[in-house]
């Protein structure tokens, strides 16, 4: 029998062999199909019955190194421009496998103090990266969508205390339907948020001005004004397909005039505030009462990475408290019990690789990633200019490109259904990943340059790949 008590002295040598693999796998991700067909048999190698006795340590890590590195996406490396991924950094990545070397319970200060204070000491380095006030509180998610649920929890609870309910306690019945309004950028995100919250994904109003999604003011502010109640805002720090934002300043004037709260997605727009280039795009979230981002996209750490920030840290706890139980601790401020603070009990030390990262390569670090990567963008959109064959169809956005390819003669549904086939095409060809999107209502390419390895040469290949099997398409 392959019982882990006999086989604890193996332990050191199975992660032997992952280090072992970690550096030939490392050093030919540029040189690798992003998607390699070559992969997919693979996969079937890893079904079959569940043993009745196992293989054992050893044996059974090699295998899944040997089917991992021929069969996984190569997301981590420098030509996966689909999604809004990051890599990893260097030292991102070293510091999540010392998360699961020491394996903390990260959600109550008695079991790890820590990883409570590892987590409060990144949480304040972010707030410092991004401009945001020292007094803000803030919690670590798995992601965006559960930043963004966290906000807007607590925007459900401010919103249900100002009708006299405890909704925590209580519960929503009885209350009205929460208004909740925001541009045609609003993300698929925030509204699987209050879809989980019991608010209703399609609670969302709408006030665009054009078939971008562009917000518009006027129509959000007369619609404020007729509301019977509070209301919150959802402005987007970076949207999707083109990388156009809110005018976040603007949104928060109209919070603070009509007593609203302003909940910001920034998933990856929030970085904009790392650089004076283009901390104007996100100019007023400084005064937002939420803010949610991720840090798998632009801080470049593992999966999983959120994190959420609050104006007021006590929504937080109003939200997220667990009920009364004898053998759960309570915390305060200074021994903080990060699972009171979110929608997780069970928590990853997450916040290690974020220490890792920013104690290694600090602002100017990252305010150069972001400055070279919209650099990148702008040469992305330079080519896309002047390729004959290829078309924009919205400006360069902070780290985000929409573009088609194009034939004369061809209608916008010919047109479509060629970037169609020329997006499923470029996925199976592996050789860069880009996926298709629909804007404006034109299908399109939406490239977006995130991650720390990629440079000009994997954007002037992108270009390459995607005119040569537009021209195969055509021919």
């Amino acid at each position: 029998m392959s019982d882990p008590l006999t086989e604890r002295e193996a332990t050191a040598e199975a992660l032997r062999l992952v280090a072992d693999a970690a550096g030939p796998y490392l050093a030919t991700l540029s040189d690798r199909l992003v998607q390699d067909p070559a992969g997919a048999p693979l996969l079937d190698e890893l079904d079959g019955p569940l043993p009745e006795r196992g293989d054992g340590t050893l044996p059974s890590v090699r295998e899944l190194l040997r089917i991992g590195t021929g069969a996984a996406t190569h997301s981590s490396g420098p030509r996966f421009f689909h999604f809004v991924v990051g890599g990893s950094t260097p030292a991102a990545q070293a510091g999540d496998w010392v998360t699961s070397l020491l394996d903390q319970v990260a959600g109550l200060w008695p079991a790890s103090p820590f990883a409570a204070r590892v987590e409060t000491v990144v949480l304040g380095w972010l707030k410092d990266l991004f401009g945001l006030p020292a007094s803000y509180g803030g919690v670590l998610t798995p992601s965006a969508t559960l930043a963004n649920l966290t906000g807007l929890a607590a925007a459900r609870h401010w919103w249900a205390e100002r009708h006299g309910v405890d909704v925590s306690a209580d519960g929503m019945l009885g209350l009205p339907r929460l208004p909740v309004l925001s541009s045609g950028y609003v993300h698929p995100s925030s509204r699987k948020a209050l879809q989980i919250l019991g608010c209703g994904r399609d609670t969302v109003r709408v006030f665009a001005r054009d078939d971008a999604g562009r917000v518009d003011l006027g129509a959000m502010e007369t619609e404020l004004a007729a509301v019977a109640g509070p209301a919150v805002l959802i402005a987007n720090a970076g949207e999707v397909n083109a990388g156009d934002f809110d005018p976040v300043g603007e949104l928060a004037d109209l919070a603070e005039a009509y007593g609203a709260w302003l909940h910001v997605d920034g998933a990856f727009g929030l970085f904009a505030a790392v650089s004076p280039k283009t901390a104007h795009l996100v100019h007023g979230v400084e005064r937002a009462d939420s803010v949610a981002a991720d840090g798998h996209k632009w801080l470049n750490v593992p999966y999983e990475s959120g994190f959420a920030f609050l104006r007021e840290p006590r929504r937080l706890v109003q939200a997220f408290a667990m009920p009364d139980a004898a053998y759960l601790p309570v915390g305060d401020e200074a021994r903080i019990n990060y699972n009171s603070l979110g929608p997780e009990s069970s928590r990853r030390a997450r916040a290690l690789p974020i220490w890792a990262t920013l104690r290694a390569y600090g602002r100017e670090g990252y305010r150069a990633m972001v400055e070279r990567h919209h650099d990148l963008a702008r040469l992305l959109g330079e080519l896309v200019d002047e390729a004959p064959d290829l078309e924009p169809l919205a400006p360069p956005g902070l780290n985000v490109v929409c573009f088609r390819y194009r034939r004369d003669g061809l209608g916008d549904e010919r047109l479509d259904e060629l970037n169609r086939r020329l997006g499923a095409e470029l996925l199976e060809d592996g050789r860069v990943y880009a996926g298709t999107t629909v804007y404006r209502g034109r299908l399109a390419l939406r490239p977006a340059i995130v991650n720390w390895r990629t440079g000009e040469a994997d954007i002037e290949l992108l270009v390459s790949v995607v005119r040569e099997i537009g021209a195969r398409l055509t021919a």
